[in-house]
């Protein structure tokens, strides 16, 4: 077993071994993106506790019966079989397997956010220190082409004097994810803001290239709650007499999935049917499951919108919002400078000339892909940055190491204390 610090600069003769931690939806992705590169990468162990998920991606990489593993530690209890993990467990998960792999002297990929709370995001970053372990964390709109087309052309407005960023998680995505799904209890997950927007103040500043100085946050969970819900409402979509007119009807939602064929809908249904799409099974967890519940009728406790003001070095100033309240698309980013403006939505990049007040567009998607598939692009290049970098000895390919990605959650730790406290935190 090798690590990338051991060969900078010099390329393996033969492909990195990868154990992924973690075979759900992220974590079997990712395995599937780097044997796209046979020569440079191969999976050769999995742990999962689900025996389905497990199977799956053991199957589709040809992993031994005795390296597929229902619980990590398991794994960990042979040693260092492989040069690298993919730890994709969930949020709360995180810090165990990274310390444990870390010292065993795997470098590793790391799901995002970190870690659900501060001090085990520190603690990552400590085990990174004290092993010497690469990790890079999977903040994928690093590596997108859109961002690379971004950081380029940014210097044509002049001076950055403040952004403008939107993160419009959609109406039925929220309902799904964040008041029916895992994310809707801060005891049992995290808040919102670090489950879904980690990767928004992480981009923001590798964007600005300049380090937070203060921040303040303000938001709340505003409207599904009990007293909101409809006269005549009951507290499951299935029996419920006003469904037709909800716009978080659950049985429109996951029954529309069923037949979506592909798209975020399908996907939302395969999840609340654990991949069983027959109108029986979607009837069933209507009936049963907690995806069929009234959104005015769960135990949901996050924020459903909230807004972050950052001042960066040199008086750069940015307003983030994340809000259930809007269609599912993708981020929107207003750049403005001291010669023009640039406008962003994750595939196009418009800049307006002050000198010349004409604008020029660009197309960013190589293959006309919309900005949600496969965050536009960012999955498979976050993953071909990673699995070249070890194999070709080239550090510099990882875009997202573990120092910097610990400096942007704790932005978001400082955003989340602003909310609650009213006050506005310096960070320097």
């Amino acid at each position: 077993m090798i690590n990338l610090r051991d060969h900078v600069g010099e390329a393996l003769d033969r492909p990195i071994t990868l154990a992924v931690v973690g075979a759900g939806a992220r974590g079997s992705a990712y395995a599937d993106l780097a044997a796209r590169r046979p020569a440079q990468a191969r999976v050769v162990a999995v742990a999962e506790p689900r025996a389905a998920a497990r199977r799956d991606v053991a199957g589709r990489h040809a992993v031994p019966d005795n390296q597929v593993f229902e619980d990590w530690k398991d794994l960990a209890a042979l040693g260092r079989i492989a040069d690298a993990v993919i730890i994709a467990t969930l949020d709360s998960d995180h810090l165990e397997p990274t310390e444990v792999f870390a010292t065993q002297g795997y470098d590793i990929l790391l799901e995002k956010p970190i870690a659900p709370v501060e001090r085990e995001v520190v603690a990552v970053g400590e085990a990174a220190a004290r092993t010497g372990a690469t990790i890079a964390v999977c903040h994928v709109m690093r590596y997108t082409p859109y961002t690379t087309a971004l950081r380029a052309m940014l210097p044509d407005i002049g001076d950055l004097v403040s952004v403008e960023h939107l993160e419009p998680i959609g109406w039925y995505h929220f309902a799904h994810s964040f008041v029916r799904g895992n994310w809707r209890r801060e005891d049992e997950t995290t808040f919102a803001l670090l489950a879904k927007s980690c990767h928004d103040l992480d981009w923001l500043g590798y964007v600005i290239g300049r380090p937070v100085e203060r921040v303040s946050s303000f938001g709340g969970l505003r409207h599904f709650r009990a007293e909101n819900k409809p006269d005549g409402a009951t507290d499951r979509c299935l029996t419920c007499p006003v469904d037709s007119s909800c716009p978080y009807s659950a049985v429109r939602m996951y029954r529309e999935g069923l037949h979506a064929g592909t798209g975020p809908k399908n996907y939302f249904t395969r999840v609340m049917t654990e991949n069983v799409l027959t109108e029986e099974a979607v009837t069933r967890a209507l009936a049963e499951g907690p995806y069929g519940r009234c959104v005015y009728a769960s135990d949901n406790d996050v924020v459903d919108h909230q807004v972050v003001n950052l001042e960066y070095e040199g008086g750069i100033t940015t307003s983030f919002t994340m809000t259930a309240f809007t269609p599912l698309e993708n981020r929107h980013t207003k750049f403005f400078g001291t010669r023009g403006q640039l406008t962003g939505d994750g595939r196009y990049i418009t800049i307006y000339d002050f000198l010349s007040e004409r604008s020029t567009t660009i197309d960013t998607s190589a293959d006309g892909s919309s900005a949600a598939e496969g965050h536009a692009g960012g999955d498979s290049a976050l993953v071909e940055s990673f699995v070249t970098a070890l194999h070709e000895g080239r550090p510099e390919l990882i875009l997202s190491g573990i120092q910097e990605s610990v400096e942007s959650h704790l932005v978001v730790f400082a955003a989340e204390r602003s909310r609650r406290t009213g006050q506005t935190i310096t960070l320097v």
